[in-house]
């Protein structure tokens, strides 16, 4: 039997608080949106996660999926939106991706998928260098459907740590070489640097 095709969900939840609540997925990277460069990244992209007016991702034609629950809770519910999603299609699970981070390895969707299946586990994270040493970056990873209930339990008891919930289910982490492979724009200054690495090639 061939292997289901790839769900990518792209996170687009963030409020953008540290860039002055600007839209931070569709600030302007090389004059592309930042959340383009994440979608032609990921290769399967086939739903956004996002709040607040859907219109404003049309270009892109996939769908925006809201969270089902108040307040901003944050990735995790996005996360869920996104499990649910990929449910009523049949799927068996997501890999995820977030909106702000245009430099990830253009292989993670596969190699997180081909972990979490070789390890037969419910979730398989990545991990990479950052300034501060290697760790984890929960935003990147697969997901089985089978773990809608727990992050449902989760978020209605306002436990809200992606990579917490992800451990409590059982999970593999996939190790990404390289300087920084998943930097994230969360300011300013970030989008900046951004600029100057797309220019490098980096």
């Amino acid at each position: 039997m061939s292997p289901s095709p790839l769900i990518g969900i792209v996170l687009a939840g963030g409020l953008g608080r540290r860039m002055g609540g600007i839209d931070k997925p569709l600030a302007l990277l090389g004059g592309r949106p930042l959340i383009g460069h994440v979608i032609e990244r990921l290769g399967c992209a086939r739903a956004i996660s996002a709040n607040g007016d859907p219109a404003r991702f049309a270009s892109f034609g996939l769908p925006v999926l809201p969270d089902t629950l108040p307040g901003h809770p944050g990735p995790l519910a996005g996360v869920l939106a996104g499990l649910d999603w990929a449910a009523a299609q049949g799927a068996d699970g997501i890999v995820t991706a977030a909106a702000d981070t245009p430099f990830f390895p253009r292989d993670c969707a596969v190699r997180l998928a081909a972990a979490a299946a070789e390890a037969r586990v419910p979730v398989a994270l990545a991990t990479g260098a950052t300034p501060d040493g290697v760790r984890r970056h929960p935003t990147f990873a697969w997901w089985a459907v089978t773990m809608r209930p727990r992050l449902r339990e989760a978020l209605a008891a306002g436990r809200r740590r992606v990579g917490e919930v992800a451990e409590a289910g059982g999970l593999v982490e996939v190790a990404f070489p390289g300087d920084e492979p998943f930097f994230n724009v969360n300011t300013l200054a970030d989008l900046a640097l951004a600029e100057r690495r797309l220019a490098a090639g980096l």
